[in-house]
């Protein structure tokens, strides 16, 4: 499975948003500088996040995208969603009807579990962790789910 660039460069901008939450608005050009997107691929992932209430505008002079809600609060599993939709290992988890081997395939189980501990970790992960990670601050006060696969 790979993550698509529109996920990852989403998550990215994201990122960026949640280092000036209690700031001013940011501007596309300030983001694509320091995540190294493009504004234009940048323009269009920011347009689908305000739609999915992730972020928000602010127009003028000092305008730019902020963050919708606190970065606690918002989750990877919620960014990926909105920029790809729901995390599907492979295409019977979405649909059962998709295969003609679901109900008598053994590996389906396997795939079942792997999808959920990524789902978990997605959903488990916010931005806050994000930029925990980088300052280098443990995040093991998380309710990080432990997995055995």
């Amino acid at each position: 499975m790979k993550l698509t660039t529109r996920t990852r460069y989403g998550i990215r901008a994201m990122f960026e948003l949640s280092r000036h939450f209690n700031g001013s608005p940011v501007a596309v050009s300030a983001i694509a500088l320091s995540q190294n997107i493009s504004k234009k691929y940048l323009h269009n992932l920011l347009t689908v996040l305000k739609s999915s209430g992730l972020v928000r505008s602010v127009w003028g002079k000092k305008g730019g995208f902020i963050l919708s809600r606190n970065p606690s609060d918002i989750t990877l599993n919620e960014i990926v969603a909105a920029l790809d939709g729901p995390v599907h290992l492979v295409e019977c988890l979405a649909d059962e009807y998709s295969c003609d081997r679901t109900g008598e395939c053994a590996v389906r189980g396997v795939w079942k579990e792997i999808n959920r501990a990524i789902n978990d970790i997605l959903s488990h992960t916010t931005l806050r962790d994000l930029a925990e990670m980088d300052a280098g601050i443990s995040c093991s006060n998380r309710s990080m789910p432990e997995y055995s696969i």
